[in-house]
């Protein structure tokens, strides 16, 4: 017989005001970001960074192409560009921030294809990784981990065991 499941998830709702001098400084480098994307098709900036154990934000843009395939988010090339050139650091915070060319944040998700590579972060690092993002009239959504956006997402526990 079929049977409801009820998933709970917590998002904080907050204000910049509120964010720790840590999570503040994270949200302020992913805005910065959004001057650096290059969104020539789109003219939709988006920025995102990460905050490393060791004190310091990684930060990533949006990277189009004619070819629109060929681009890529901001929360992936940060993720990436950051396991290609340090990969013995640890993501200890992540925000992301859009908005459009001419104009100010809006509030904005992450796709599936970022939020199944953030959801990877974590499995790799054994540990939540708490996340940013802007919401409605200046808000400011606070996730207390990136799979909070992937409910019932893959990982390497879901592939089969290699045979001997």
């Amino acid at each position: 017989m079929a049977h409801p499941l009820h998933l709970n998830i917590t998002v904080e709702v907050t204000t910049e005001a509120e964010l720790s001098s840590a999570e503040a400084a994270t949200w302020q480098a992913a805005r910065a970001a959004t001057n650096h994307a290059y969104a020539p098709y789109s003219h939709f900036h988006v920025g995102a960074a990460l905050l490393l154990d060791d004190g310091t934000i990684f930060r990533g843009t949006n990277q189009e192409n004619a070819a629109f395939p060929s681009g890529l988010c901001a929360e992936r090339t940060a993720l990436f560009g950051l396991a290609a050139s340090q990969p013995e650091r640890h993501i200890i915070g992540m925000a992301v921030a859009a908005r459009p060319a001419e104009g100010d944040f809006v509030a904005v998700s992450s796709c599936g294809a970022c939020r199944q590579v953030m959801a990877e972060y974590e499995y790799r690092q054994k540990q939540a990784i708490p996340l940013l993002l802007q919401g409605p009239n200046g808000s400011i959504y606070r996730f207390q981990s990136l799979s909070d956006l992937l409910p019932f997402g893959f990982s390497a526990d879901d592939l089969p065991a290699p045979k001997a």
